[in-house]
């Protein structure tokens, strides 16, 4: 799975760690991510983010 990063902040979203603070289990791929996640860094949408 590919990782993804903020355009805005640098964070890097990687599939294998997920985003446990938001609800998003380890193994979820960046497609499968609800819409209304934001960036738990810089609070920027899906849309700020680019495959690395």
């Amino acid at each position: 799975m590919d990782k993804y990063v903020c355009t805005v902040c640098g964070y890097i979203y990687d599939p294998a760690e997920g985003d446990p603070d938001s609800g998003i289990a380890p193994g979820t791929a960046f497609e499968d991510i609800p819409d209304n996640w934001v960036c738990p860094v810089c609070g920027v949408d899906k849309s700020s983010f680019e495959k690395e």
